[in-house]
């Protein structure tokens, strides 16, 4: 019973989020209760499980509301500008290389294996260039995320290492043999990454953007243009796409010598953020106050920049918030452990030997459903437990696990709390996300397996 209702659950939501029903916050907020209500659990105790979710993402919450605040104040001080005019120097007004620069950005920022820290380094450092070109944020989400997602197999990433302790093998001998088919699929999420500029430049020259015109040797002056038009490729009509409204610069912006404070200031607290010295929404408080006691001193001036940056920050820690009560009613109901279990129940006996297979041609999907700690510790445990009746090698299951499920499915999991930095920064709606970006993240899964088989790293049948 428990895992039909959550099944139903999680249907329910992604079906509201992908037809832009209502908002994330009802969605995430109102449907696990009435599930919960239906299972039999009282009131009191599905307030027990939302209060446990609420817990787990309160420091997600905290870091997204200071490092919102944190980068506008940054971006109001000018301090992106000379890196807006370096990347589009380099790249020539072109949204194909701009696109593959913000994906191989991504790659490089996610050597941590944080999603959180990649998110916070490339949203706020592209989206500039994308809005001063006229580019989709649903196209810099989704190149972010290629980029995070493939790289999110590093061993000391989460899903390597969740595997290496449900299989009981180190996450460097899970990762090895797995290299070649994520190189692969670096060179897979920056070809993707191409051809998602491409189709930027295609609806930005048929709207009659100069930047684009010009930069495809058309006539035409540079230039930039306002949002995507309705009935054009993906990210077509996203007010989202839009270039944010300029501010008033007699406002935000501080003396220019302090341009070389905020890089500095920048970059130490990346560096932190990056070695781990402390929480990063500890971290991002204290930059919060450097930067605005340095930049803005007075109390007038600081309050006009909180309140600028306040309805971003506080339309995603709401979403988070909401996303916490999610996870807590799954987990405390035990919905996520049945599901794991029917999940498992459903594979034909005869089809066991292909488990390999099966899958990592499904992990990317099988992201919308069960998140890492879920997937990894709940279903990984009963498919090695079924591949073994059939003499299907355990090691073999989880490493084809890792080609997909919350590695380069995690950017378009509403089940990771990353997740819901990447929409928030990049500002897009997460319907539209999942819908312009689970292809692309598909696409770029398969290709790795394909090549893992190819290689020998995945059987295709086992004997």
């Amino acid at each position: 019973m428990e895992g039909a209702v959550g099944f139903l659950t999680i249907g329910a939501i992604l079906a509201l989020l992908l037809t832009n029903r209502v908002t994330a916050v009802v969605a995430l907020a109102g449907v696990p209760v009435l599930g919960a209500l239906v299972l039999g659990f009282s009131l009191s105790e599905i307030g027990t499980f939302v209060g446990s979710g609420l817990g787990g993402v309160a420091g997600v919450t905290a870091m997204f509301v200071f490092a919102i605040v944190y980068f506008g104040v940054m971006r109001d001080a000018g301090m992106f500008d000379p890196v807006i005019t370096r990347i589009t120097a380099l790249a020539g007004n072109a949204p194909t290389t701009v696109c593959v620069a913000t994906t191989a950005l991504a790659c490089v920022a996610h050597l941590d294996g944080a999603g959180a820290t990649t998110f916070l380094i490339a949203i706020p450092a592209m989206l500039p260039v994308f809005d001063r070109l006229g580019m989709s944020r649903l196209a810099l989400a989704t190149c972010v995320g290629l980029g995070a997602g493939v790289m999110n197999m590093l061993p000391w990433g989460g899903p390597t290492a969740r595997a290496a302790a449900t299989t009981g093998i180190d996450a460097n001998d899970l990762w090895v043999p797995l290299i070649p088919a994520q190189a692969v699929g670096v060179v897979a999420a920056l070809g993707c990454a191409w051809l998602i500029g491409r189709r930027e430049r295609r609806r930005l020259a048929a709207q009659g953007d100069p930047v684009v015109i010009a930069a495809a040797g058309t006539a035409g002056t540079a230039g930039t243009s306002g949002a995507a038009g309705p009935g054009s490729a993906p990210g077509a009509g996203d007010p989202a796409a839009a270039p944010a409204p300029a501010a008033d610069p007699d406002r935000t912006r501080p003396p220019k010598p302090l341009f070389w404070f905020n890089a500095a200031l920048s970059v130490l607290l990346i560096g932190a953020l990056m070695a781990g010295i402390a929480p990063p929404e500890t971290l991002f408080m204290a930059g919060v106050v450097i930067a605005l006691a340095v930049n803005h001193p007075g109390m007038k001036r600081q309050g006009e920049r909180i309140e600028a940056h306040a309805r971003g920050a506080m339309l995603m820690a709401t979403t988070l918030l909401a996303a916490g009560s999610f996870l807590g009613i799954l987990e405390g109901t035990g919905m996520i452990e049945h599901m794991a279990t029917t999940a498992a129940d459903l594979i034909p006996a005869g089809a066991a030997p292909a488990l390999p297979l099966i899958v990592g041609l499904i992990g990317v999907p099988l992201s919308l459903l069960f998140g890492p700690d879920a997937y990894y510790f709940g279903v990984l445990p009963v498919l090695m437990g079924v591949g073994e009746q059939f003499g299907v090698d355990g090691v073999a299951i989880a490493q084809a696990s890792l080609l997909g499920e919350e590695t380069v499915g995690f950017p378009v999991s509403p089940l990771t709390g990353s997740f819901f930095l990447l929409v928030g920064l990049a500002q897009v709606d997460i319907g539209r996300h999942i819908r312009h970006m689970i292809g692309w993240s598909w696409l770029v899964s398969v290709v790795m397996l394909a090549f893992a088989v190819a290689t020998g790293v995945i059987p295709l049948w086992a004997s």
